[in-house]
């Protein structure tokens, strides 16, 4: 296990850098949407849906564009790539903060999907590839830990902000927050070198990490896998505290059980840092996913209470935490670490297409069926993903 000292000087710099970043990142670029988009959408006499419809427009952009931002990662390092990325979002920040017409908008939307292509966890797991290389998976599960109080520290913040300054000057803030802090510590701080922190693994020479090819079946089963997978987490994002309101709950109980994801994700990360350090990437990834779709089960079985809400959602925050770190861990086993960057941005392509249109194809579901229906089909995606997840076969 790495020291304190670790964290502050060589190659587990990354980590420290990575995840004050990632908090910077995801608090800046993901999370405030669901707080300041009804207020942009008021003030510029816009529907809620086309203002979202610029934050799934933004996602879809990432999704197209990642395999080239992860093969410049590979070529030139995150160093330069997610510096470049930070400044990429502070510009389009500014641009969601002074965008009047509707086409303005979605070019800056545009802007912004290919920021979140070079910032969030795709670009940040590649860059610790490129470091690391096949000893990348404790570094990726450090900083999913750092990452998963992105949205305890957003929101809150976020709401303070605009509650002082108004929802376009908390852009303006953010932006200033990216191109200040997060690119300078892109640029300066981030380790620029690949590094062998465990020498006696390339020692042990090419059969003691046999890999497969980055094509084919088993490719095509991983990259369905994590885009099944992509749909439960944004669609329920999104649905799932309505749902829980529109079943009778009372709303100081559902703001309460929303608050249990977050922790559950953590509190998962820790215990696969602990505990399961030596499972398969692969083998922790159908756990995680067995869990989820245990989840919709007790739904299923018992009904939408408070009580079981309650579970739902833990167990839902531990799946997602374990799936964020399989998302760096399974590409990286069963591929090896040639071409990391790249190959993570083929599988991030569909994984943020498929994170796009989650929102929308479940408000079409729920509006033109139900909740229930609505649940049944986020359901559908888990036991995808598990089935793609059980038909790789490890090499």
């Amino acid at each position: 296990m790495p020291t304190i000292s670790d964290f502050l000087n060589g190659p587990w710099r990354a980590v420290t850098v990575l995840g004050v970043t990632q908090i910077l990142a995801w608090g800046a670029i993901f999370y405030p949407p669901v707080l300041t988009m009804p207020l942009l959408a008021t003030d510029r006499g816009w529907s809620l849906a086309f203002a979202m419809g610029g934050f799934s427009l933004g996602l879809g952009v990432a999704g197209v564009v990642s395999p080239r931002v992860g093969l410049l990662i590979d070529r030139h390092g995150g160093h330069r790539v997610m510096a470049a990325g930070s400044l990429l979002a502070a510009l389009g920040l500014v641009g969601l903060a002074v965008a009047q017409q509707p086409l303005l908008y979605l070019a800056v939307w545009v802007v912004l999907g290919v920021a979140i292509s070079a910032s969030l966890y795709d670009a940040a797991f590649s860059s610790l590839g490129r470091i690391f290389g096949t000893a990348a998976r404790s570094p990726i599960t450090a900083l999913t830990l750092a990452g998963g109080f992105a949205s305890t520290a957003s929101w809150p913040a976020t709401h303070l902000l605009i509650g002082a300054y108004g929802w376009q000057r908390t852009y303006l803030i953010y932006a200033a927050v990216l191109a200040l802090v997060a690119a300078p510590l892109h640029a300066f701080a981030l380790p620029r070198l690949r590094t062998n922190p465990q020498p006696h693994l390339e020692r042990a020479g090419p059969a003691a990490a046999p890999v497969l090819p980055a094509q084919g079946w088993p490719f095509l089963l991983v990259a369905a896998a994590f885009a099944a997978y992509a749909f439960v987490p944004s669609g329920l994002s999104a649905h799932l505290l309505a749902i829980f309101s529109r079943s009778g709950i009372e709303p100081a109980a559902v703001v309460a059980i929303g608050m249990l994801f977050g922790p559950a994700q953590v509190a998962a990360r820790i215990g696969e840092l602990i505990f399961a350090r030596r499972l398969h990437p692969l083998a922790l990834a159908r756990v995680a996913v067995g869990l989820l779709i245990a989840a919709f089960g007790l739904l299923a079985v018992l009904g939408l209470s408070a009580p079981v809400a309650a579970t739902f959602a833990v167990m839902f925050g531990m799946a997602n935490g374990l799936l964020t770190i399989a998302r760096g861990a399974v590409p990286l086993a069963l591929f090896g670490a040639g071409g990391y960057g790249h190959l993570m941005g083929r599988i991030a392509g569909p994984f943020l297409v498929m994170q796009a249109l989650a929102p929308l194809v479940l408000a079409f579901v729920i509006e033109r069926a139900s909740d229930i229906g609505a649940l049944m089909l986020v359901a559908a995606f888990a036991l995808i993903a598990f089935g793609c997840f059980a038909a790789i076969r490890r090499p």
